[in-house]
């Protein structure tokens, strides 16, 4: 077999290989004309053989390929670095379209011989832009509407806390100005409680997040406010906080934060005689999985004939009932001349901690 015929081998070898190459292929010379193209070069770009072999790269297909990003590639980048990988071009190709193709070129050089040839590879990725264009601006607009909830739900809040300050206002107005005794204790009850609602609304509102609570740090900043505003330097009271490190959701976080509010302040009205200075009020969360267990005791007085309060708390009992519910609980009381424990426990849960004495 001769040199000629050796070459006229190898050329169809080599155009044979390009034809198996799925995606849109080039071999170009030295000068950047098409020495060999794929079949799916063809078919993807819409241009025939006698088109294409022989033919600078930049004249295919009336100019189509003369784009600055790929003279870059060929004319600047190859020749300093023979190669580069997935160097993207979006162009308008006639009768194609706008597409997004990924270029890989590599720069062959022969021992032999001065000159080179540079292989070219195209891959289209003009879906998988569409997409990802699609997802950002997607997740722009989700940005968005979160924001937008933010705002509203922060200027909810803001409204409600005004309502409660002027529902409060007037309560404290009216108890004030009524002269029966029975009828001032009652709206200054239930002054403290709506003040008590407003405590809660104010430290789900500081909180982080929407959905979920830090219950510790809930619970923590909730009684240091109670405690602020209730506790005089005439009997003081010490109130500790003893709760697991977890998340609540929002909406369980108020019922507990209000059962939480109305105990405390049942605890710090009723629980110890005038002059006592040991006076302890101990408020527990334990959290197992899914189930919990909330716990509010004193060393008070104690009182067996109230299941939940004392002497006029009867509202707050119901109060507390009706929460208790909401949560799917169950609540149980202790107590003794020793003091007072009330308990409400989601589901089956053993306790680590000791009980109150």
């Amino acid at each position: 077999m001769n040199l000629v015929e050796n070459l006229a081998n190898a050329q169809t070898l080599a155009q044979a290989i390009v034809n198996t190459i799925p995606e849109p292929f080039l071999v170009l010379d030295g000068k950047l004309r098409v020495l060999a193209a794929s079949r799916s070069f063809y078919s993807t770009f819409k241009v025939n053989m006698e088109q294409t072999q022989g033919q600078l790269l930049y004249a295919l297909g009336d100019g189509q390929w003369d784009i600055p990003a790929l003279r870059l590639l060929l004319e600047t980048i190859i020749p300093e670095k023979t190669s580069m990988d997935d160097f993207e071009v979006e162009h308008d190709f006639p009768n194609v379209g706008l597409r997004t193709m990924l270029l890989n070129a590599r720069k062959v050089l022969y021992d032999d011989s001065s000159s080179a040839n540079i292989l070219l590879a195209f891959r289209d990725v003009t879906a998988t832009r569409i997409i990802e264009r699609d997802k950002e601006q997607l997740q722009k607009r989700t940005d968005e509407l979160l924001h937008q909830k933010q705002v509203l739900l922060q200027e909810m809040q803001h409204r409600v806390a005004n309502s409660l300050q002027i529902i409060a206002s007037i309560l404290l107005l009216k108890a004030r100005a009524v002269t029966s005794e029975e009828a001032k204790l009652q709206l200054r009850d239930a002054h403290q409680r709506v003040m008590s609602v407003a405590a809660v609304q104010q430290h789900l509102h500081a909180s982080e997040g929407i959905d979920q609570i830090e219950v510790r740090s809930y619970l923590t900043k909730l009684c240091e406010s109670l405690v602020g505003s209730m506790v005089g330097e005439s009997q003081p009271i010490s109130v500790t906080v003893e709760a697991d490190v977890g998340m609540i959701v929002s909406a369980d976080a108020v019922s507990v934060g209000l059962i939480v509010t109305e105990l405390l302040i049942n605890a710090i009205k009723y629980a110890f005689v005038a002059g006592r200075t040991d006076c302890q009020i101990k408020v527990s969360y334990e959290i197992n999985g899914t189930d919990w267990k909330l716990v509010v005791a004193d060393n008070g007085s104690g009182k067996a004939a109230e299941p939940v309060g004392r002497k006029g708390a009867r509202l707050g009992t119901a109060i507390i009932g009706a929460l208790v519910s909401q949560l799917d609980a169950q609540v149980s009381t202790v107590s003794s001349d020793k003091g007072m424990a009330v308990t409400i426990t989601h589901a089956t849960f053993i306790s680590r901690l000791p009980l109150a004495s």
